[in-house]
């Protein structure tokens, strides 16, 4: 593996840290009046996703940890697995549905995601900043609250319930930030 010191480190880069598979999440370069430098890093498992805090003294280097981003297939998800395929070889991969978090439940069968893979593991997704859904069920606004901002809930075609403008009716399609599942806007896709 390749050896990446403390100055070429980057936010989103991969490294091995205690013999595991770290994302660093965010990254700080600190130099004090006195003592050496340092970079203070949130470091993010890879496979657990759980975050923890280490200090790299300035100059130290780590192992880099070899990862590659493919556009596969979603098909289905089974319990904790999600199954997706390479269009170009239609081989099969798996990734543990906690990787993804909660974005999974914006995920649609038949889309393609951009993966992160690892010897053709799935170890991440890069999920799109914006999905454009079906309201399947809303209340009607009142008479005069349209203008105002006020927010009711709406539930998606995928389950998922979240707050919308007044003005937004069900079967209209509308646009959600799959990250902080915030309404964006009125979608015409």
């Amino acid at each position: 593996m390749v050896k990446v010191s403390t100055a070429e480190f980057k936010k989103g880069m991969h490294i091995i840290y205690r013999d595991e598979p770290w994302q660093i999440a965010e990254l700080e370069f600190v130099n004090p009046g006195k003592g050496s430098a340092f970079y203070r890093t949130k470091l993010r498992n890879v496979g657990s996703g759980r975050l923890v805090d280490f200090t790299f003294k300035s100059g130290e280097s780590v192992e880099q940890y070899d990862v590659y981003s493919k556009d596969l297939q979603y098909l289905y998800r089974d319990g904790d697995i999600l199954y997706f395929m390479d269009p170009d070889n239609y081989n099969q991969i798996q990734m543990n549905a906690s990787v993804v978090g909660d974005q999974v439940d914006f995920m649609k069968d038949g889309e393609s995601y951009q993966v992160l893979l690892h010897d053709d593991q799935g170890i991440g997704l890069k999920m799109p900043k914006r999905v454009v859904l079906t309201v399947e069920y809303t209340e009607e606004a009142a008479r005069g609250n349209t203008v105002a901002n006020v927010l009711k809930p709406a539930q998606l075609d995928n389950g998922v319930t979240v707050m919308v403008p007044a003005f937004v009716k069900t079967g209209d399609k509308i646009a959600v930030n799959p990250e902080t599942r915030e309404y964006m806007e009125r979608a015409n896709d």
